[in-house]
């Protein structure tokens, strides 16, 4: 991009930083690195966007051979599981069960057919740091009495997970939820699940720093950004405020643990996240401490450059070796 003279040198750089974010990618994030190493959230000082996604051609996705591709990743191929509000509505409409392709999809909505064990839907929220209001609560608690089975399960990532849906009811229910200032989008199969934030964050007087705030920023972003729902396989964010009780920050797959540098370090005093990486629960695996401290305002830009690392380098052909 040239710029004309007639700016002057600091509109210059403001021009150059802002189209450069443009450029890199519609409303993504913007994670550059300085030239002494360290991260910045500012696209006039860096020097590459590494939050930016590569491309995908059209015989491979993110480098993998289509023929490669395991069935799943066929699926979201052929259609996304965020482009099926028609089927919703027509499965509705005819109170019918979904196929094996189409009930993948259909969880990108947090919808679940979960036969044999019940002949019906499961619906799971997306509740992020756990925070409801009591209005939102007493609507969930209606979409149970009214479509479900008069019950709600509460799951180890602070959401709320509702049984016993028949077809008829999918539609209304999903409304039910936009109604109440909730969505279900994105908390099934291969897409950022719940994000998670320490149960007691912006009361706890022992905590370093309110984690809440960063999960619900994390939350809109990804909502916002529809290429985070194209990654290989599950992922998990965690953020601890570092209080009395954790969020257990090292079971995620990105753990945010709030610390206190003090004077005389590499970077300035004051509260950062310690960034761990690669916690897997179900492989036994704990998140590992990745030796690096952000600050807090640019934990959610640093979030989702790792998410698009996963979706670029994540296997798509082996689901058992994705994460």
């Amino acid at each position: 991009m040239t710029i004309p003279e007639t700016f002057t040198d600091e509109q210059k750089e403001y021009l150059q930083g802002f189209f450069a974010g443009l450029s890199t990618r519609k409303l993504a994030p913007f994670v550059g690195v300085l030239s002494d190493g360290r991260i910045t959230a500012a696209p006039a000082p860096g020097l590459e966007n590494e939050a930016a996604p590569p491309p995908s051609t059209e015989d491979a996705v993110f480098g993998t051979p289509l023929s490669d591709l395991c069935e799943q990743e066929i699926w979201k191929l052929e259609q996304h599981g965020l482009d099926i509000w028609d089927k919703l509505l027509a499965h509705a409409e005819e109170n019918k069960f979904p196929d094996k392709a189409d009930a993948f999809r259909f969880r990108f909505h947090g919808l679940f057919y979960v036969a044999p064990a019940q002949n019906s839907f499961m619906l799971r929220c997306r509740i992020p740091a756990g925070r409801l209001t009591a209005d939102q609560l007493r609507g969930l608690a209606g979409i149970a009495e009214d479509w479900g089975g008069g019950y709600a399960d509460v799951t180890t990532r602070a959401n709320f997970q509702i049984r016993e849906i028949a077809p008829k009811h999918i539609v209304k229910v999903l409304l039910k939820l936009q109604e109440l200032g909730m969505t279900s989008r994105g908390s099934g199969v291969d897409n950022v699940r719940n994000v998670t934030a320490s149960p007691t964050a912006g009361i706890d007087p022992a905590e370093l720093i309110d984690s809440q705030p960063y999960a619900t920023a994390l939350h809109y972003y990804i909502l916002n950004n529809r290429d985070i729902y194209n990654i290989p396989r599950k992922f998990n964010v965690g953020f601890d405020g570092g209080g009395a009780i954790s969020v257990v920050a090292d079971t995620n797959d990105i753990g945010f643990s709030a610390v206190t540098v003090p004077e005389g370090k590499s970077v300035p005093p004051g509260v950062y996240f310690r960034v761990q990486l690669a916690g897997i629960t179900g492989h036994s695996q704990f998140a590992a401490d990745a030796g690096i401290v952000v600050k807090p305002e640019e934990s959610v830009a640093v979030a989702a450059a790792i998410i698009r690392v996963f979706a670029e380098n994540g296997d798509r052909t082996n689901r058992k070796k994705a994460r």
